[in-house]
C-alpha cells in the first residue's frame, strides 16, 4: 500500500461491512505494517486524508556568535567576502537584524517545517545598544526573530552563570533594576548547557537538551559550549561552574534521546574551525571531505557519535559549510554562519519517517549572506529605535578625536596598539613606576572609524564607539613581574594552549621584539630582539605591568600573568580609554592611528 493512499476504514458510519473477508484481511495487514512503520501520530485519524509522505524536508536555519549585534556592524565587522567563478573575490556589507529578520522571513516562506537554531554567543562583547542594558534588547530582538533554541557561547558567561539565568527566565537586573515600565521577560526559547556543571550539585545549570516536534517528525538538539571556556572568560563569571568534555556530553546525551525515542540529533556545538578561505562560499570539502578546513572542530565531528546528524558550530567567526565524516565514515553536514548576524546558513534535513532517523544522502546546506539591499523588518526598526532614544544621553557623547580609521586588523593591529598605550598612560597615573602595558587581541571587540556614523561628524569618537570596542567592563590592573617572567609570558604567546593558534599580545608603544614565524613554539619569540624603551630585558629585574582583569587572572593561556604581585585594581578599561582618548586628542589636534611597528614579523 503506497503512503500516499487512502488508509483503510472499516467503521465508517451508515456503511455495512460488505468487504469479502480475504480482502479484508490482507488490507488490515497492509495498514498494520505501515502504521507500525510511522509514528502513532503520522497520520490523520480517519478524516479522509491521505498518509504522510514517508520522507519530509525539515528546513534549518541557523547563525552564530551575534554578538548584539543589532545594528548593522561597522567597517569590516559588517562586510563579509565572495568568491566568485574566475577565483576573484568581492566584499558585500552584510549584517544587522533588520535584515536579518527579513532574510530568514523570507527563506521560511513555503517551508512548514522550519526550525531556526544558534551556535551560541547571542550575548556578551555587545555593541552599547544591547551591552548598556545587559543585553536585554538582543534578548527582544531573538524573540522576535522566532529562534526556537540556541547553546551557550563562553561569552554567555561574561556576567556569570545568574545573569545567564536571568536571560533565560526574565526578571529586572539584580542592580541595574528595570530599564523600562515593562518586566523584561526573558528568553521564549531554551538555552542549552549540556557540558556546563553546577561544581556542587553536578548537574547542567540549563537543559541540556530539547525536541522539536511536529507531525509526528522528532528532531532532538543538543547544546554545548567549548570545554575550554573557563580560559576565555573572567574568573568570575565561571566561578562554581564545571565545563565538560564537548564529545563525551554529546554521546552521552544522544543516547538519553535514543532512549526516549528520537532518532534525528543535531548538536549546536560553541567550538568551531578555520576554514582554508576566508569567503564565505568556499567550498572547504575540495578535494575531498573537510579536506579545507582546521581547527577543534575537526576532531570534535570526527568523535562525536554517527547518532548525531549534523553539527552547528561557532566561536571561531569563520564560514563554512563542510562534510565532515563521523566515526563510522559516513558524511556529515558541519555549519557555521560566521558572526554579527552577517550570514545564516539554511540546510534541508530530510526526516524518514519510517525510521525516525535524518536520510544523511540527501542533507543539503549553504550559507546565504544577510544584505542589506532588501526591506527592513519594521518591528526591528522600532526596536532598534526605542532602546537607541535610551542609550543616547550616554551614547552620542563625545570621549575624542581621530584623524582616519583606526583597524583592528593584523597580528599587530593598531587598534591593540592604541589601547596598550592607553593603559600604560592611565597606568601611570595610577602608579608613576608603570614600565609597560600588554592588551589580549580577543578584548579587541573592533576598530575605529573617521567617518561619522551620525551627526557627531567625522573623527569623533563616541561613548558608543569606545564601548564597541571595549565591551567587557573589565578592570586595569597594575601587577609586578621580574624580567624571567616577563620574557615567558611572551613565549606564552607562541607555546603552550597557543602553541597551534598563537594569541599575540598587544604591546604598548615602548615595548619592541621580533617574531620569527619559520621557528616552533616558544622559539619564535626571539629573547635576544626584546627591547624595552631601548634596553634589553633583565631576567632578575623587576617590571610593573598593566594589563586588564582578564589576562591579570592568567586568561587566554597567559599563566605566568596570574603569578603577579603587588595588585593595584584601577577603573574598567573603557574608562582608561576614555580618559586617554580626552587628553590627548582634540578637533584640532586628532589622535593619529598607530604605527604597527612594535613587533617585527620575520616569515
Amino acid at each position: 500500500m503506497p503512503a500516499t493512499s487512502q488508509p483503510f476504514r472499516a467503521d465508517r458510519p451508515g456503511r455495512r461491512r460488505t468487504y469479502r473477508l480475504v480482502a479484508a484481511s490482507a488490507v488490515l495487514a497492509t495498514a498494520g505494517a505501515l502504521a507500525a512503520a510511522l509514528p502513532a501520530d503520522a497520520h490523520d485519524g480517519g478524516h479522509g486524508k491521505p498518509w504522510p509522505s514517508r520522507y519530509q524536508d525539515v528546513q534549518l536555519l541557523s547563525f552564530n556568535d551575534l554578538h548584539g549585534n543589532l545594528e548593522p556592524p561597522s567597517g569590516s565587522s559588517g562586510r563579509v567576502t565572495e568568491l566568485q567563478a574566475d577565483g576573484t573575490t568581492k566584499t558585500i556589507d552584510a549584517g544587522g537584524v533588520e535584515y536579518l529578520a527579513t532574510h530568514l522571513r523570507e527563506a521560511r516562506k513555503g517551508n512548514p517545517y522550519s526550525i531556526t537554531a544558534a551556535g551560541g554567543d547571542m550575548v556578551g562583547a555587545s555593541p552599547l545598544i544591547s551591552g548598556l542594558f545587559h543585553d536585554e534588547p538582543t534578548i527582544e530582538a531573538l524573540n522576535k526573530l522566532d529562534l526556537d533554541v540556541t547553546s551557550v557561547g563562553n561569552h554567555e558567561f561574561d556576567e556569570g552563570a545568574k545573569e545567564l539565568a536571568r536571560l533565560q527566565n526574565g526578571g529586572c537586573h539584580p542592580t541595574a533594576g528595570c530599564y523600562t515600565d515593562k518586566r523584561f521577560k526573558g528568553a521564549d526559547f531554551p538555552y542549552l548547557a549540556a557540558n556546563v556543571q553546577n561544581e556542587k550539585s553536578g548537574r547542567p545549570i540549563l537543559k541540556p537538551y530539547w525536541v522539536w516536534k511536529k507531525n509526528g517528525v522528532k528532531i532532538g538538539f543538543i547544546g554545548v559550549t567549548l570545554e575550554d571556556t573557563p580560559g576565555v572568560v573572567s574568573a568570575e563569571g565561571v566561578k562554581g561552574l564545571k565545563f565538560k568534555d564537548e564529545v563525551e556530553t554529546i554521546n552521552k546525551y544522544a543516547k538519553v534521546l535514543q532512549k526516549q525515542g528520537v532518532k534525528s540529533i543535531v548538536a549546536l556545538i560553541h567550538e568551531g574551525g578555520l576554514p582554508a578561505s576566508g569567503a564565505y562560499n568556499y567550498n572547504c570539502d575540495s578535494p575531498g571531505a573537510g579536506a579545507g578546513i582546521s581547527g577543534p572542530i575537526v576532531d570534535i565531528a570526527k568523535n562525536v557519535t554517527p547518532a548525531v546528524d549534523a553539527l552547528v558550530t561557532g566561536h571561531t567567526h569563520a564560514a563554512y559549510a563542510c562534510t565532515i565524516p563521523d566515526p563510522s565514515g559516513r558524511p556529515r553536514t558541519v555549519t557555521s554562519a560566521a558572526s554579527f548576524g552577517r550570514l545564516y546558513t539554511d540546510t534541508t534535513l530530510t526526516y524518514d519517517r519510517y525510521t525516525g532517523d535524518i536520510a544523511r544522502t540527501a542533507v543539503k546546506t549553504a550559507n546565504h549572506v544577510v544584505t542589506r539591499t532588501v526591506a527592513k523588518a519594521p518591528d526591528m526598526t522600532e526596536l532598534i529605535s526605542r532602546w537607541n532614544t535610551l542609550a543616547a544621553p550616554i551614547g552620542n557623547r563625545a570621549i575624542g578625536y581621530i584623524s582616519a580609521d583606526v583597524p583592528n586588523t593584523g597580528t599587530e593591529s593598531p587598534m591593540g596598539d592604541l589601547i596598550a598605550d592607553a593603559q600604560l598612560w592611565y597606568g601611570r597615573k595610577l602608579d608613576a613606576g608603570t614600565d609597560l602595558a600588554l592588551m589580549n587581541p580577543g578584548g579587541v571587540r573592533a576598530g575605529l572609524t573617521y567617518a561619522a556614523k551620525g551627526s557627531e561628524g567625522d573623527g569623533v569618537v563616541t561613548y558608543a564607539e569606545g564601548f564597541t570596542v571595549q565591551p567587557f567592563s573589565n578592570t586595569v590592573n597594575l601587577q609586578d613581574f621580574t624580567g624571567a617572567q616577563l620574557i615567558q609570558v611572551l613565549k606564552e604567546q607562541v607555546s603552550g594552549v597557543n602553541a597551534s593558534a598563537p594569541k599575540i599580545l598587544q604591546p604598548s608603544a615602548n615595548l619592541t621584539y621580533t617574531l620569527d614565524l619559520t621557528k616552533s613554539g616558544a622559539d619564535r619569540v626571539v629573547t635576544d630582539s626584546l627591547r624595552l624603551d631601548g634596553a634589553a630585558i633583565d631576567p632578575a629585574a623587576t617590571y610593573r605591568v598593566a594589563t586588564n582583569s582578564f589576562l591579570a587572572g592568567g586568561g587566554d593561556g597567559f599563566t605566568t600573568l596570574g603569578l603577579g604581585t603587588n595588585d593595584l585594581v584601577g577603573a574598567d578599561d573603557l574608562t582608561a580609554l576614555e580618559q586617554y582618548l580626552t587628553a590627548n586628542s582634540s578637533a584640532s589636534g586628532p589622535l593619529a592611528p598607530p604605527a604597527t611597528n612594535r613587533i617585527t614579523v620575520t616569515q
